[in-house]
């Protein structure tokens, strides 16, 4: 499937939202940092290629979007927050709506 990645026997989707934890360096100083947000894109054809890209909506109202390439070194964990119920590949949309109609719109349940 393009448009989903396994990751320790995870299945991660478009939509679904995750949690990203990887290692900066600052000062001679090494500290974890975690980056939870919506999976918007998947990428690449191999292991060595993949991509994810991952939006979130800061406390201020700011879109925050992170391209993650899989084989970096510097990537902790990758964990699922919450399953999204959508079918599209690519979630360019939510890039123009508000926090609660992104809510509304991927993580309705079907009937």
């Amino acid at each position: 499937m393009a448009n989903s990645y396994i990751h320790n026997d995870k299945r991660f989707h478009i939509g679904d939202t995750i949690s990203i934890k990887y290692k900066i360096r600052e000062d001679n100083k090494e500290r974890q940092q975690e980056f939870k947000g919506i999976l918007i894109k998947i990428r690449g054809a191999d292991q060595n290629t993949k991509t994810l890209t991952a939006r979130k909506i800061t406390r201020s109202g700011i879109g925050v979007e992170r391209i993650i390439p899989l084989n970096s070194p510097h990537i902790v964990d990758i964990k699922l927050v919450k399953r999204g119920s959508f079918q599209k590949a690519r979630l360019y949309f939510i890039r123009k709506l508000a926090q609660r109609e992104i809510k509304q719109k991927l993580y309705r349940t079907k009937k």
